[in-house]
């Protein structure tokens, strides 16, 4: 099972936004929000590269999950290897563990283990967005939310100890912005 992690978390590091910044001879690191992610790629490099580093951070998600699945021969590999994927993302070896929120790998995990839990956690973004008009402290929200949402859909331990991982990835990063504005 820690050949499942492990390789999710080596898939996950990868750092989509600073390679396609490092293409463009800019350095997401120091540029924007001098964070290594898809949307500061939106906003320093454009659409069309942002959009694309979000649908490659999502997918490290979804891969993560599948190898996980296939080299532990059982679901929970895919579990330990979607709780990786956030935490690689998050912290990232490729840059001395910096990294970014891991959201996008998050939810490409989630789509992969189970749906119904995306969906939720979407609902969730969006009303506590409506609610607090602050979209960090809603992903914030969400994020601490996972446990008891991936353990209503799994309805296993597993489920829960896997929110848990991903959810605590996610909000790690958000707590340096929760001052931030909107």
């Amino acid at each position: 099972m820690i050949q499942a992690f492990l390789a999710g978390y080596l898939l996950g590091s990868l750092p989509f936004a600073f390679w396609f910044g490092a293409l463009r001879g800019k350095n997401l690191l120091v540029e924007g929000t001098k964070d290594p992610g898809g949307l500061n790629a939106f906003r320093v490099l454009g659409p069309v590269p942002g959009i694309m580093v979000l649908v490659l951070d999502g997918f490290k998600g979804v891969l993560a999950v599948a190898l996980g699945e296939f080299l532990a021969q059982d679901p929970l590999g895919g579990l330990l290897a979607g709780v990786g994927a956030t935490w690689g993302h998050a912290f990232s070896p490729w840059l001395l563990f910096r990294g970014e929120r891991a959201i996008a790998p998050g939810l490409g995990v989630l789509f992969a283990v189970d749906p119904r839990a995306l969906l939720a956690v979407l609902c969730l973004f969006g009303f506590l967005f409506l609610a607090f008009r602050h979209p960090v402290r809603a992903a914030f929200g969400a994020a601490l939310a996972l446990p008891l949402i991936t353990s209503f859909f799994g309805k296993t331990p597993a489920h829960l100890l896997f929110g848990l991982g991903v959810g605590l990835g996610v909000a790690l990063r958000d707590l340096k912005d929760w001052t931030r504005g909107p």
